[in-house]
């Protein structure tokens, strides 16, 4: 007999709520997050928000290329934008993403050796 639970067998059984149907909008937004450009503006973006061209510099791509990445990630719902005059800021819009940069960062990034 098994300890623990008061319902027995039945409980082993019990799954997870949700499906496979479920789980395709957030397949989705993170194959959009899997590409290293989108991940580091993602960490930019956590710290402050950013000019599409602040974020094109430290990337060192195209100002349209880091457009684009933006616009994919901002569909996701990851990001919002606001216009100031000639310049558009992004700044993240959704608060799950930093646990899960956090995450990526302490398998990934953590064990890099520092440049102090």
């Amino acid at each position: 007999m098994r300890s623990g639970s008061p319902g027995g067998a039945s409980d082993l059984r019990t799954s997870p709520p949700g499906g496979t149907k479920e789980f395709s909008p957030a397949a989705e937004c993170l194959k959009t997050l899997a590409h290293p450009v989108r991940l580091r503006i993602v960490q930019l973006l956590l710290h402050r928000r950013y000019s599409v061209g602040e974020l094109a510099d430290d990337c060192g791509i195209p100002d349209n290329v880091a457009s684009e990445h933006l616009r994919l990630m901002q569909r996701c719902g990851f990001f919002d934008s606001q216009r100031e005059g000639r310049k558009v800021f992004y700044r993240v819009a959704e608060p799950h993403l930093a646990s899960l940069m956090k995450c990526i960062e302490n398998r990934y990034i953590g064990s890099l050796p520092q440049d102090h």
